[in-house]
């Protein structure tokens, strides 16, 4: 079963408000933004961070970039760095590479989520292809997932 699928029944089980988007095929959370004519900061990116050897999903508005320093602080951990694609493939079965969607909750993923997203009303993300997305209220998002919050992001 695609992520897709599971996302929408997990969405609609929990009586939630959303919107799949269907967009022009896009590799990077700021292309999906221009493809969709919306702001870099309402889509949100998944960089996966291996801490301490364990993956992290850190999600952030993709207009902004890993504060790595400050990410560290905030999981307090002794080594942090970027995960490559090939070690972190085999989490994420049903997600096209590069797409994943930021409900790290659904692949036992520990989830952390910069603090801007948090003033966000509406919140777009990738729904586990290149060329769809979802949109959705953020307080759904942070209800579903129970991420943690912290600062880590840099323009």
């Amino acid at each position: 079963m695609s992520v897709l699928i599971r996302l929408e029944e997990l969405l609609k089980k929990n009586g939630i408000n959303f919107k799949t988007v269907v967009h022009q095929e896009a590799y990077t959370a700021q292309e999906i933004a221009a493809s969709m004519h919306i702001h870099g900061r309402e889509v949100l990116k998944s960089v996966m961070i291996k801490a301490d050897g364990r993956f992290v999903m850190a999600v952030l508005p993709a207009s902004a970039r890993v504060d790595f320093r400050k990410l560290k602080d905030a999981l307090e951990n002794k080594e942090l760095k970027l995960a490559s694609e090939s070690e972190f493939r085999g989490l994420f079965p049903d997600c096209e590479p590069g797409a994943e969607p930021p409900f790290g909750n659904l692949y036992n993923v520990e989830t952390v989520v910069d603090k801007s997203v948090t003033e966000d009303e509406h919140i777009f993300f990738n729904a586990g292809n290149h060329y769809e997305s979802i949109e959705m209220d953020y307080r759904d998002f942070e209800r579903l997932v129970r991420p943690k919050i912290a600062d880590f992001a840099a323009s």
